[in-house]
């Protein structure tokens, strides 16, 4: 029994989601970075994306205890007691190993982490409100990962990097409420007006339009700035992705049917942005071999 709600746990820490999805910022963060410490950023990788994120998660999903489809889980498991606490010792190790960086990392790290619990806690629940909760995912997954990456590379916090977290924000955004529409009249019950019940299917499909185009226009302006092939080869390829993905979003009707459809949507083009600032960060900073991971742990 236990063994099978040690998997239930790990299942909503959703790691898949997380590393495929979630980590175009933090690689962001990379290629912007002046310099790179390899084996320092892959070790914050991990802390990001499985004591912060995946902490995070399991947090919120604790408090949703949801039974219909969610981001990353079709079928998300029932959850035991002990999770909710687990979930937050995963998130204060994460914040306690980012203090080995540097008071700097740790700040945005826990500006994350306070973020998340603002977003799920019933003491705030800024999930329930329709802006309150795009501020905090926009900031905590969006705006905090690439600066943490930044700065586990070694880099420095700039404007130009800044204005590219932004940008980098508003795409993660733009399919964020997309995915609310499957869990509508769920949320309504539990008292949550999240942006999809609030502004309904034609707002949601308004917003992918604006924050999309426009976060890929600030993106790649700045990386424009020193950068100047990657940047140019991501506008063409995000501008043409952009608008098949809009194509398929102004077909929505919110059924569950659709889930994975939105699913397989939002996982190839996160994953598309995930190989390909990979791939950037690979030239530029001629990653070959990662040999001093151990000093870091």
């Amino acid at each position: 029994m236990m063994f099978r709600e040690i998997g239930n746990f790990i299942l909503h820490l959703r790691l898949h989601y997380q590393v495929l999805i979630l980590s175009g910022g933090y690689l962001l963060g990379g290629l912007m970075a002046g310099s790179m410490d390899s084996g320092q950023y892959w070790v914050q990788f991990l802390n990001v994306h499985v004591l912060l994120y995946g902490g995070a998660t399991a947090f919120n999903s604790w408090w949703d205890k949801d039974e219909g489809p969610i981001g990353g889980l079709k079928n998300p498991p029932a959850m035991s007691k002990w999770m909710h606490p687990v979930s937050i010792i995963f998130m204060l190790a994460g914040l306690a190993w980012a203090l080995v960086i540097g008071w700097w990392y740790a700040a945005v790290f826990a500006i994350s982490l306070a973020l998340f619990w603002l977003y799920s806690t019933p003491a705030a629940r800024w999930k329930g409100h329709p802006l309150l909760s795009m501020v905090a995912i926009g900031i905590s997954t969006g705006l905090n990962s690439v600066l943490l990456g930044v700065l586990a590379a070694g880099g420095e916090i700039t404007a130009t990097v800044a204005l590219a977290a932004l940008g980098a924000s508003l795409i993660l955004l733009s399919l964020y409420p997309v995915s609310q529409i499957f869990q509508i009249e769920e949320d309504i019950r539990r008292g949550d007006r999240t942006f999809a019940a609030v502004y309904g299917l034609s707002g949601v499909k308004k917003f992918y339009s604006v924050s999309y185009f426009g976060g890929l226009l600030l993106l790649c302006y700045a990386l424009l700035q020193f950068y100047p092939v990657p940047s140019i080869a991501l506008g063409v390829a995000g501008a043409v992705s952009g608008i098949i993905i809009g194509k398929i979003v102004v077909k929505l009707s919110g059924q569950e049917e659709e889930y994975s459809t939105v699913m397989r949507l939002k996982f190839m083009a996160s994953l598309s942005f995930v190989i390909f600032l990979f791939i950037s960060n690979l030239i530029r900073h001629d990653w070959v071999s990662i040999s001093s991971l151990d000093i870091y742990f």
